[in-house]
């Protein structure tokens, strides 16, 4: 319980920064098509190292990368949008992953490489997700500025000389590392829910990307120190729980948040507004 807690710390201070750039940039559902990519690479590591931390690691971060790389340069290069390209992508890696580990594993490898055990997180794992966070902090704030104007002003980055396509790929490598270290904790179909659902609900009460940062990272915590907490007693699956908690404070986010919210807008019905 010790270790996953401060994994979930790790995750949701990491995590929840990616999440916020996913919603800012529109990129919610490719980054699920990201997750679900590292099931081909994290299985063949599974088939060549069995249970081994460092290979279906490694194995789902060249996948993922992969994935982001052959998606981008066919929407390039091709009349296809990049949607549908990670849409492809996230259908063949899904099918692929399975037949992968049914080739070697069990039932119970799948399940534990789809949804993940959070619970039997080693002080291995813990490591590569403590190094992740230091990372991804450090490197969003090399890049923060220039991938703050990407998202919002592309044109003027072009204008300026700055090539936002190499932000664009530094941070979708963050993404693709974050997702790696998730994986361990809470599968890969669980993964990007402690990402994305502290950080929609966050835009509803929050308009800059710091303040928005600021509280989806409290609201990622305390959706892992709940659900854990929930498990423990009520002896359910962790990982399930913690996204179902961060679903939760999505939901009071919708209702009641400050901004686009639905108690925001009956309280100020647009066709009043001047």
């Amino acid at each position: 319980m010790k270790r996953a807690l401060v994994a979930c710390l790790c995750l949701s201070l990491g995590g929840s920064s990616i999440g916020v750039f996913l919603i800012l940039r529109r990129m919610s559902l490719m980054g699920d098509a990201l997750a679900h990519a590292l099931l081909p690479g994290a299985a063949l590591g599974f088939l060549l190292g069995g249970l081994s931390l460092p290979a279906m690691s490694l194995g789902g971060f060249l996948a993922g990368i992969s994935t982001a790389l052959v998606s981008g340069a066919i929407a390039r290069f091709t009349s296809m949008r990049e949607d549908a390209s990670f849409a492809a992508a996230y259908l063949t890696a899904l099918a692929l992953g399975v037949l992968i580990v049914s080739l070697r594993g069990s039932a119970v490898d799948l399940m534990n490489i789809l949804f993940g055990a959070i619970l039997a997180v080693d002080s291995q794992a813990l490591l590569l997700v403590a190094g992740t966070t230091t990372l991804t902090l450090v490197g969003l704030a090399a890049i923060y500025r220039p991938l703050v104007v990407e998202c919002f002003n592309p044109g003027f980055l072009a204008a300026m000389g700055v090539r936002g396509a190499l932000y664009h790929y530094l941070f979708l490598g963050l993404a693709v590392l974050n997702m790696v270290a998730a994986f361990q904790a809470l599968g890969t179909l669980m993964a990007l829910g402690l990402m994305l659902l502290p950080a929609v609900a966050a835009s509803f009460w929050a308009r800059e990307v710091w303040s928005m940062t600021a509280i989806a990272a409290p609201l990622a915590l305390l959706s892992g120190a709940i659900g854990l907490l929930v498990s423990f007693h009520a002896g359910l699956p962790s990982g399930p729980l913690i996204v179902l908690v961060a679903s939760l404070f999505f939901l009071g986010s919708l209702l009641f948040g400050t901004r686009a919210s639905v108690r925001a807008r009956l309280s100020h019905p647009v066709h009043l507004r001047g």
